[in-house]
């Protein structure tokens, strides 16, 4: 994820996390800390470097993909996509949640709702800015391989939108037969 933000600018970590948390936390966390690690195995790997620089008056270091880093880069996004499938970390929330007190149930999983509401908008509205993008006459005057890239980042977040509405509409469903069998 990073060498790939990194193809596209150079960024400081926050920038990243801003990025990252602007629709693709749905692939990547976007905590500093998760970014720190990556940033230090990617900098040990010699996939990336950083040049200081001033921002406000303040001392910050942009990151740049290396040559390595490209290559490297290359590799992956030329290779199979991994067959792992989806893993959804908060199933096991719900797998342990008779164990929960009642009301705690119901108000974490409203709770959740709620995130994946705002995650839903903001994804949407990616999509649909990408979206008035795609027919407007600015993209018309690209060249092949940026629409290319327009047309998979778009197609990454309508999956991600998508996902949002399947997992809305399933926890809302839950919570209605969480309060039947409490009934």
């Amino acid at each position: 994820m990073i060498l790939g933000l990194l193809i596209l600018s150079n960024r400081t970590i926050y920038q990243l996390r801003s990025r990252i948390d602007k629709g693709l936390n749905i692939m990547y966390s976007s905590s500093t800390g998760s970014i720190q690690a990556a940033i230090k195995k990617l900098l040990n790997n010699g996939y990336i470097d950083y040049r200081d620089i001033q921002d406000n008056g303040k001392k910050k270091k942009e990151y740049y993909i290396t040559d390595a880093g490209r290559q490297e880069f290359n590799t992956w996004i030329n290779s199979p996509i991994d067959s792992a499938g989806i893993k959804c970390p908060e199933l096991s929330k719900i797998y342990f949640m008779g164990f929960s007190k009642q009301k705690k149930r119901f108000e974490n999983t409203q709770e959740y709702i709620t995130e994946l509401k705002n995650k839903y908008d903001s994804l949407k509205m990616i999509c649909d800015e990408s979206e008035l993008f795609m027919h407007s006459n600015n993209y018309d005057n690209l060249d092949k391989e940026a629409k290319d890239i327009i047309f998979f980042q778009l197609a990454t977040a309508r999956f991600g939108r998508d996902l949002m509405s399947f997992a809305i509409k399933w926890y809302e469903q839950f919570l209605i037969e969480m309060r039947k069998s409490d009934e």
